[in-house]
C-alpha cells in the first residue's frame, strides 16, 4: 500500500502548466475533469482532499489582454485578481459533476508561519473538510508582493500539508519526478523512485528553475519535500499531464516518493514541545489534570488561574495547583479574554465575551504533556 492509498488526508498541488494552456490562456478542461474524478474517488473511500492550485495569473492575463512574457509586479497582481475568479469557477464546474462543493481559500506563506494566522487558517480548512467541502487554496497574489516569485506554491502546498497535519503531499508537475541529473542536459540521467532522506547528494540532482507561467523547478520541489517530510507527510513528485494523474500514481506510474520523517501528529507535538517559547501559564485543577491525562482538551471550567500576558495562538505552560509544569500548548484565547472565562462552562463563553469562540481553552491537538 502506497502512502497515497494509506493517507487519511492528502494535499494535491496543481501547477499552472497543467491547468492552463499557455497557447491560449484557457483551462485544460478535459484534464481538470479527470482530476475531479480522481478527487471524487479519494473522497469516496474516506480520504480528506485539499488542493493547492496555481493558475490565477495565467488565466487572468488573457482576460486582461496582457502581453506574453514576464509581467510587471502590478500586472501580475491585476492578473491574479481577475484569474482567481475564473480559477474558482473552473474548479467548481468540474467538481459539481460529482456533487462536491468547492471553497476558495487565499493564503500567503506568511499566513502559514505566523501562529495566530496559522490557527485561523487551520481552523477554517478543518471546518470546511468537516462540512464536506473541497478547499482549493491559492497564493493571495493580489496583496502579496514578495510571494510572487518562483516556487511559492510548491512551498505553500508543503506549508498547507504541515498546517493541516496531512499524511501525503502530491506535487503534480510536467516531469516524472527527481532524476539523478537534469535529463535535459544529461541523456543518461535516471529517475530516482524513492528518497529516504534529503542529503546534499540529493540536492545536487536538482536542475535549474523553469520560467514562464510555471513557478520554479526541482529546486523548489526539494524545498517543499523538506518541509512536508519533516512535518510527517510523505511526498510524491509525478507527471500530472496524464488524464487521471492521481490514479496513474496509484497504478505504479513513474514518480519519486520522499519518505515521511515520523507522522504528522508526532511532528506537530514536537514543534509545540521544543520550538515555541511559552508566553505565560495556565493553572488547572485536579479534575482538569485527570482529563488532560486521559487525552482530553483543556476547558475553561478546569482553569483556576492565568499568569502572564499572551495572545491567541501563543504557547503557554500548563501547571497544576502546586506549580508543577504539566506540559504546554497553544492557547485559543488571549490572556485578556481568557481571564473572564476562568472556572466557567464553555456554554457561557458567548455571554461572558460577547462572541462565540472555541469551546476549549487549549484543544488536545495543540497540547503536549510532559512524560
Amino acid at each position: 500500500m502506497t502512502p497515497l492509498v494509506a493517507a487519511k488526508r492528502i494535499v494535491i498541488k496543481v501547477g499552472s502548466i497543467l491547468l492552463v494552456d499557455p497557447s491560449n490562456g484557457r483551462v485544460h478542461q478535459r484534464w481538470l475533469d479527470g482530476l475531479a474524478e480522481d478527487v471524487a474517488r479519494l473522497r469516496k473511500r474516506g480520504q480528506d482532499v485539499i488542493i493547492v492550485s496555481s493558475g490565477a495569473i495565467a488565466l487572468g492575463r488573457r482576460h486582461l489582454g496582457l502581453r506574453a512574457g514576464r509581467l510587471r509586479l502590478e500586472e501580475s497582481q491585476a492578473a491574479a485578481a481577475t484569474g482567481q475568479i475564473h480559477l474558482a469557477k473552473a474548479y467548481q464546474d468540474a467538481m459539481s459533476a460529482h456533487g462536491i462543493s468547492v471553497a476558495q481559500v487565499l493564503l500567503t506563506v506568511d499566513d502559514t508561519e505566523q501562529r495566530r494566522k496559522y490557527l485561523n487558517a487551520r481552523s477554517t480548512i478543518n471546518t470546511l473538510l468537516r462540512l464536506g467541502a473541497l478547499p482549493v487554496i491559492n497564493e493571495n497574489d493580489t496583496v502579496a508582493t514578495a510571494e510572487i516569485r518562483f516556487g511559492d506554491n510548491d512551498r505553500l502546498s508543503a506549508r498547507v500539508a504541515e498546517m493541516t497535519s496531512s499524511d501525503c503531499l502530491v506535487l503534480l508537475s510536467d516531469v516524472d519526478g527527481l532524476y539523478s541529473a537534469d535529463p535535459s542536459i544529461e541523456a543518461g540521467a535516471t529517475l530516482v523512485p524513492r528518497v529516504e532522506q534529503i542529503t546534499p547528494e540529493v540536492e545536487a540532482m536538482a536542475g535549474k528553475p523553469q520560467t514562464g507561467d510555471g513557478s520554479g523547478g526541482m529546486v523548489t520541489k526539494l524545498m517543499a519535500a523538506r518541509i512536508a517530510t519533516s512535518a510527517g507527510a510523505a511526498m510524491v513528485i509525478a507527471r500530472g499531464t496524464v488524464e487521471y494523474p492521481i490514479l496513474a500514481i496509484e497504478e505504479g506510474g513513474p514518480c519519486t516518493w520522499f519518505d515521511a520523517q515520523g507522522n504528522p501528529r508526532t511532528a506537530r507535538k514536537q514543534w509545540i514541545a521544543g520550538t515555541l517559547q511559552p508566553s505565560g501559564s495556565i493553572v488547572v485543577d485536579d479534575g482538569a489534570v485527570r482529563a488532560l491525562t486521559d487525552g482530553k482538551s483543556l476547558l475553561p471550567a478546569g482553569v483556576t488561574a492565568i499568569d502572564g500576558d499572551f495572545q491567541r495562538g501563543d504557547a503557554v505552560y500548563i501547571k497544576d495547583a502546586s506549580g508543577t509544569i504539566l506540559g504546554r500548548g497553544l492557547v485559543a484565547y488571549a490572556s485578556a479574554d481568557a481571564r473572564p472565562l476562568i472556572g466557567h462552562k464553555s456554554s457561557e463563553i458567548e455571554t461572558l465575551l460577547g462572541y462565540r469562540g472555541r469551546d476549549e481553552m487549549i484543544h488536545r491537538d495543540d497540547l503536549v504533556l510532559n512524560d
